[in-house]
């Protein structure tokens, strides 16, 4: 194998280590951004229950006395 070629070959290795690293950060970014998106879903989906209750809570109250 020529000097030239091994030398090509030890680039190619070297650039594709740049990538895979580059690649797992990028993962490791959405990763985290994922997780919250997801707390802010559950959170919302939370108040959005307690909103429904505090509204059913609402429409249990007797009617006013000239009904």
């Amino acid at each position: 194998m020529s000097d030239h070629r091994l030398i090509e070959l030890e680039i190619k290795a070297a650039y594709q280590e740049d990538l895979l690293q580059e690649l797992n950060r990028i993962v490791a970014d959405q990763q985290s951004q994922i997780l919250k998106l997801e707390k802010t879903c559950q959170l919302l989906h939370e108040r959005i229950s307690s909103l429904r209750l505090e509204k059913v809570d609402a429409a249990i109250d007797p009617p006013p006395p000239h009904y």
